[in-house]
């Protein structure tokens, strides 16, 4: 395996969002990787935010897709944990320094170096177009270390949402430290919203869903929600304020944030996940001041923890919403996303790439 490994895929080559299909090569097996024939890859929120430029300037043509899920086809001489025909998934990282702090301690989203390469648009110097390219493509070739197992209970094209939505939700769910029977606000129903009330319930929290969509009530209910929140104006939250232990949000746009971090108990946290255009969002420092509310973002999460993740789903049978769809319905799909019309993650099936 000493050759560049050919594969296709469907690329951004501007800020228009439009993506189109593009063949390029990808790094040849090294001793330490594995290459992925890539079965399923789900459509993330932050595909769309990136591609479009939104979160800075982007370099192009650039493959998205960080929920990557498929069987292994080939590996290095070093290899351990992964043979051939193994199922195996890449989310949102695929390398770092692995030689810091933070690294050592599966935290490797967090490198102190500063050398984490996301797995689309970062410079990367073993790859043959300059940058990582994602997901929504024919194959990956990732070091041994950055590859999960996905266990034999959960379907490949169900594990695939776990990657990133899973992960981005349960890393600050766990570090929440909430009891059974605490108040857990879920803001955001969408991809990770829903994956979000689904891990709280199965916690044993008592979920409150925070949504805009009436349509969406029932599925909340459905996931486990005690209670669903239609919010039409901020009036619609005053009846929960100071009332939960802890809050999380999904919504990936600036918003009105300091009305729902008001629902939180004085002392208790409110965590960001989603990441708005330009990353800037607007809190009322006058609600926080009286409110107590402890106020924190959180990325992904390290290895361990995705691992962590994508077993405890498959030990317990929670499993992500999903539409399926074909590789050349992305465009109208990335639009259905924008206007909210996903239920709850697409999943492309790359087989017909």
């Amino acid at each position: 395996m000493a050759e560049n490994i050919q594969s296709k895929g469907y690329a951004g080559k501007d800020d228009s969002g439009k993506l189109s299909p593009w063949s390029f090569e990808r790094r040849p097996v090294g001793d330490d990787d594995i290459l992925i024939d890539i079965k399923y890859c789900g459509v993330c929120h932050s595909d769309i935010h990136q591609i479009k430029g939104h979160w800075g300037p982007q370099q192009y043509p650039q493959v998205p897709g960080h929920e990557i899920v498929g069987i292994v086809a080939a590996v290095g001489k070093n290899v351990k944990n992964f043979k051939v025909g193994d199922r195996a998934g890449v989310g949102c990282m695929v390398d770092s320094c692995m030689d810091c702090e933070s690294c050592n301690n599966g935290e490797e989203h967090h490198c102190d170096k500063g050398e984490t390469i996301m797995t689309y648009g970062y410079l990367e110097e073993s790859s043959p177009t300059g940058i990582s390219q994602g997901g929504y493509s024919k194959n990956i070739v990732v070091t041994e270390h950055f590859a999960i197992k996905i266990p034999d209970s959960i379907e490949l094209q169900e594990a695939a949402p776990l990657l990133c939505a899973g992960i981005t939700t349960y890393s600050p769910l766990m570090r929440a430290n909430f009891k059974k029977g605490d108040k857990v606000g879920v803001v955001g129903i969408g991809g990770l919203g829903h994956v979000a009330i689904k891990l709280a319930v199965s916690k044993g929290a008592e979920v409150y869903a925070f949504t805009t969509t009436e349509s969406k009530k029932e599925d909340c209910l459905a996931f486990g929600a005690k209670e669903v929140i239609v919010v039409n104006s901020t009036e619609d939250l005053q009846p929960l304020r100071g009332k939960l232990d802890y809050m999380i949000s999904t919504v990936p746009y600036a918003y009105d944030m300091s009305s729902y971090i008001d629902c939180v108990k004085p002392y208790g946290y409110f965590t960001q996940v989603g990441q708005p255009i330009g990353g800037e969002l607007t809190i009322n420092n006058f609600n926080m001041i009286f409110n107590r509310v402890n106020f924190n973002g959180s990325l992904i999460g390290g290895i361990p923890e995705t691992q962590e993740v994508v077993d405890y789903c498959a030990e317990n049978k929670i499993y992500p919403e999903i539409q399926m769809i074909k590789p050349e319905m992305i465009n109208g799909v990335w639009e259905k996303v924008v206007n909210k019309e996903a239920r709850y993650r697409y999943v492309i099936d790359m087989s017909s790439l």
